[in-house]
């Protein structure tokens, strides 16, 4: 039967700690990377079609599951179909690896008698290259270039080739079980060891369980924190400790646009809301191992500071297209690689050196070269600050002097002056940092300050507004009840919003970004503002906000980069990392009163 195309809202996560796999509603995998996140996906239907790669599990003739979840506090992914022979379930998840990425479908028979059906399309290199197939031990071998995969089943089961594909068929009846193992290793080299596909579900969900026990929220949206921790976890990359911004390239911010990003790598950006997040719900192992990926990216002079890296902190990040994809529902280019890896973006700076300050506030054990790390950052910080740059939300148009830019430059000098008043025996100025703040301070409310209409703008000499600006009290720039932080919410909320929810900037007319097309309400910059009603005291609308969002969820709890309140879907990058990471900073926001 010809599949049903799915959405982004319809898909699930599962991971390893390395790399991860979107499961559709329909039992299909149509994205993979292996063996890490931002490798080749050998499964990349998502962006194209079936022959790009998918490894579909599912009743035979059945279209989507009548109901799916994780199990418990786990990534252990449970879809059940309820067909009219029987009831059958599939367990998928990727055991956290020893050497060799695996993924593991365990078919278990419910109620009934369930003929399924297993169609396996591997395409290395985004969906290009056609593996050869052989069979070796009992298993099918796939193979090309530097890449080799063996699918294995246990029990064995009837296996085929058929149209550039191998397939399997088999019955289950009430508690009679199948495991379908794939495993990718180098092609040079031997297979690896094989995993008891049993055992490894219960010791996942062992695992699981432990790490979800964590979580010191304990408020009435403890479900939904825990889901988005788990997804920040899963998106972690655990050999460095880098958290990727999401598993998935060139999913579209508008359906047919083609404001279409990889976000498979690390940003700079997001490191002071990671760790807050983590800080704030327990987790300061996984919050010390982003701060320690951090100060490995950072480390060299500060003029060559760049605003993303990859999962080990690698810096070129070359942007090219892909022209045999047709993209997701037709949304072209398809790009790997991010070119905005060259922009200047000045926040960041002010980003890595609050990271810093809240590690330590947060009581980690400090790094002995963290503070020369600091004054060295500031130090070019402070030459620069007065210039234009593309900012928070990479623009690809005209530099420009961007409020929410000066504002984190004047977070670096603050947090450097917190810093030395705490401790007057480390090395600094604290003067020299102090009269950095107030010029900062200054100049944002004389020229970021639109006077008349009571709100601070997107950038100086500009009508335009910026959801960014929302984050002014959260950082300490002005207090929530200054009148200018109360008029800059209103204004955002007024000027920027769609359905109660809040885009990152106008789209209309002749953009800032210097792409043509439109894009979704930002689910971040939603979040943003329900913390800048509770701030400004408006506790009440912020938790009404918060209840909205949350019901932006999809049925397993993930939320991508941004939502269409008109067609009422998901848009963008998915699992987004920083909107989870805004749901879990709201919820403790508010559980904290």
């Amino acid at each position: 039967m010809t599949r049903r195309i799915q959405r982004i809202e319809d898909y699930a996560l599962i991971g390893d700690l390395q790399t991860a796999a979107l499961v559709g509603r329909d039992g299909s995998i149509d994205w993979l990377c292996l063996p890490r996140f931002d490798s080749a996906a050998c499964f990349a239907a998502l962006l194209g079609d079936d022959d790009n790669g998918h490894w579909r599990i599912a009743p035979a003739g059945a279209g989507d599951c009548t109901r799916r979840a994780y199990l418990d506090d786990s990534l252990v992914l449970e879809s059940v179909w309820e067909t009219r022979t029987g009831t059958v379930r599939v367990l998928d998840f990727m055991p956290q690896r020893d050497t060799a990425p695996d993924v593991v479908r365990i078919v278990e028979g419910v109620s009934g008698s369930v003929e399924m059906s297993s169609v396996l399309r591997l395409r290395f290199d985004y969906g290009r290259v056609v593996p050869w197939v052989r069979r070796a031990d009992g298993h099918r071998v796939m193979v090309a270039g530097p890449d080799s995969v063996w699918l294995r089943t246990e029990p064995a089961v009837k296996t085929w080739g058929q149209q550039m594909s191998t397939r399997s068929s088999f019955t289950v009846g009430p508690g009679e079980k199948v495991a379908m193992v794939l495993t990718w290793h180098p092609s040079h080299e031997p297979r690896p060891s094989i995993i008891d596909p049993f055992e490894a579900l219960e010791q996942s969900l062992e695992d699981w369980r432990e790490w979800a026990g964590r979580c010191r929220c304990t408020g009435p949206h403890r479900d939904a924190v825990v889901r988005s921790l788990i997804t920040l976890k899963a998106l972690t990359y655990a050999p460095t400790g880098g958290i990727v911004a999401a598993p998935t390239t060139s999913l579209p911010e508008e359906i047919g646009g083609v404001r279409n990003w990889d976000y498979r790598y690390c940003w700079l950006r997001d490191s002071t809301l990671t760790l807050g997040a983590l800080v704030s719900a327990g987790y300061l192992d996984e919050a010390a191992a982003w701060r320690d990926w951090l100060l490995r990216a950072v480390a060299g002079d500060p003029a060559d500071l760049q605003i993303m890296y990859g999962l080990g902190g690698e810096r070129r990040l070359p942007e090219t297209e892909l022209p045999w994809l047709r993209g997701h529902l037709g949304s072209t280019p398809v790009r790997i690689g991010n070119a905005a890896v060259k922009q200047l973006q000045l926040d960041v700076y002010g980003e890595v050196i609050d990271s810093l300050h809240l590690a330590r506030t947060a009581g980690m054990a400090a790094k002995p070269h963290t503070w020369n790390v600091e004054l060295s950052l500031l130090g070019f910080l402070e030459s620069r600050w007065r210039e234009p740059d593309e900012g928070l939300w990479e623009v690809r148009g005209e530099r420009r002097h961007f409020v929410h830019s000066k504002v984190m430059a004047w977070v670096a000098a603050d947090r450097a002056v917190r810093a030395l008043e705490s401790d007057p025996s480390r090395r600094g100025d604290a003067e020299r940092w102090r009269r950095m703040r107030d010029e900062v301070h200054r100049e944002v409310c004389e020229k970021g300050f639109d006077a008349e209409r009571n709100t601070f703008t997107q950038a100086y000499g500009s009508a335009e507004l910026d959801a960014a600006t929302l984050l002014i009290p959260r950082v300490g720039f002005l207090p929530g009840d200054d009148p200018r932080v109360i008029g800059t919410v209103d204004a955002v909320r007024a000027e920027l919003g769609h359905d109660g929810f809040v885009r990152r900037y106008s789209t209309e007319g002749v953009t800032v970004d210097g792409l043509p097309g439109d894009e979704g309400t930002f689910l971040v910059c939603s979040f943003w503002l329900a913390d800048a009603l509770r701030l400004t005291g408006r506790e009440k609308e912020a938790r009404e906000l918060f209840d909205r969002l949350l019901a932006l969820r999809n049925d397993v709890g993930l939320l991508a980069e941004e939502y269409d309140p008109v067609a009422g879907r998901q848009l963008g990058n998915f699992p987004q990392a920083f909107s989870h990471i805004g749901l879990v900073a709201t919820a403790m926001g508010l559980e904290a009163g």
